[in-house]
């Protein structure tokens, strides 16, 4: 076996963790077997934010304190690192000279191992202010790395090997830029599904891992729209979910078979949506602001909602309560039952990057470089430490192996200079 994945039991173990968080059956679950000490995918092995609670990073940091290394990295990009068998992988895009690549780094000391340009002189010419040409982050079905990326007028998914060769590359969609691009690519059994939501009218599409063959695909509405899709096994069976387009959309992640659809969104959102175990949460920022708790059955049934700003951050859920960071810098906690809220209670600054939970702490870094943690605790706001690194931040930290891994950016002498940094004890 290799030695990337783990034993059956230690993985139906990990899985059975985070399932309670976020009320995935582990024994239905066919997510890949990935180790409790990897970050496969955007936000982690359930997609939900949540870190195998077994593992104790630090709350406290600074350029001096409980910094184990640090890379300046070329370009600017929005995503997140991956973390897989030691090695780290993320996306990042060049202006001079125009190009798209896949950045691969030694997990244990930080050293460039390679980097395999993946598009040449195809990055738009307009774009959201705070958007970057690599917004998305990578996703591995634990044999190979997969990617999205915009370019030339339209969205790729490339697969790559673990040292770094192309093994294919197929066209999703046309894509007319509004804001950018940022959707990042799952992983469905021995799919790889991505989504391109756009004005145009993008699409939704499952990938043979191996081939790069579309075995399904469904057009999308003619509409701005920036989500990635998560898939949950809840109402007892796998759904793959999708907000944004002025609706919650449901589909068989296998087939591409629409499960279930209903208004629920307003028409462009950001977030990846969690779920309760019986209900998907959708937030959105345009044309209005809103946060809806619709049950994830298909009775259409919306059992609360209101209109806060809770647009580019995604949600996460514990033990019944739903904790967000609107994009105003505020934290908020609501039962996820009712909608009713717990507490309140603003950081500070302005916030892109997505929060992120181990055991009971969330931490939450705003666009100034500016880490906040805190309980998550139902019954009042207790803010434990913050930390400041860097200057700019943008993309969600990624927590694994007990060691947080930020993107951050440096603005040294008028120039903006990318950096991953390894945080540990």
């Amino acid at each position: 076996m290799n030695s990337r994945f783990l034993p059956f039991m230690r993985v139906i173990s990990l899985l059975a963790v985070f399932s309670l968080a976020c009320g995935v059956n582990a024994e239905e679950s066919s997510l890949s077997k990935i180790s409790q000490d990897d970050w496969p995918n955007w936000r982690g092995p359930q997609q939900t934010g949540i870190v195998n609670p077994e593992q104790d990073p630090p709350i406290t940091w600074s350029e001096s304190e409980n910094i184990l290394w640090a890379t300046d990295i070329p370009g600017r990009g929005h995503g997140s690192i991956i973390v897989l068998d030691g090695a780290i992988y993320l996306a990042t895009a060049e202006n001079e000279p125009q190009a798209q690549s896949v950045l691969c780094l030694d997990q244990k000391t930080g050293q460039i191992k390679w980097k395999t340009v993946i598009h040449e002189n195809g990055l738009p010419k307009k774009s959201n202010k705070k958007s970057s040409d690599a917004s998305t982050t990578l996703a591995t079905d634990g044999e190979r790395l997969f990617v999205n990326f915009m370019s030339h007028g339209a969205v790729y998914t490339t697969a790559l090997t673990f040292d770094g060769k192309i093994l294919w590359q197929q066209k999703i969609t046309d894509y007319i830029v509004h804001q950018g691009y940022g959707a990042s690519p799952v992983i469905y059994q021995d799919l790889v599904i991505v989504s391109a939501d756009n004005k145009g009218g993008g699409a939704l599409a499952g990938l043979d891992q191996k081939t790069g063959e579309i075995r399904w695909r469904r057009e999308r509405p003619k509409m701005p729209n920036y989500p990635s899709p998560v898939i949950f096994h809840v109402d007892g069976r796998d759904q793959l979910f999708l907000t944004g387009c002025e609706r919650v959309s449901s589909f068989d992640p296998a087939t591409g078979k629409t499960l279930w659809e209903v208004e629920g969104a307003t028409t462009e959102c950001v977030t990846s949506t969690v779920t309760d175990g019986e209900r998907i949460f959708s937030s959105g920022g345009y044309p209005q602001n809103h946060v809806a708790a619709i049950r994830a059955d298909g009775s259409g049934k919306i059992e609360w909602e209101n209109t806060t700003r809770v647009y580019v951050p995604s949600m996460l859920i514990r033990d019944g309560h739903l904790y967000a960071v609107a994009d105003a810098g505020v934290a908020i906690c609501w039962d996820s039952a009712t909608g009713k809220q717990r507490w309140k209670q603003r950081l500070g600054g302005t916030f892109s990057a997505s929060p992120v939970m181990i055991q009971d702490r969330i931490y939450a870094s705003n666009e100034e470089g500016k880490t906040f943690v805190y309980r998550a605790n139902p019954e009042k706001m207790e803010l434990i430490a913050e930390n400041s690194l860097g200057d700019e931040v943008f993309a969600t930290p990624t927590i694994c192996g007990g060691r947080i891994y930020p993107r951050v950016a440096h603005r040294l002498d008028g120039k903006r200079q990318e950096r991953i940094y390894c945080i540990g004890k």
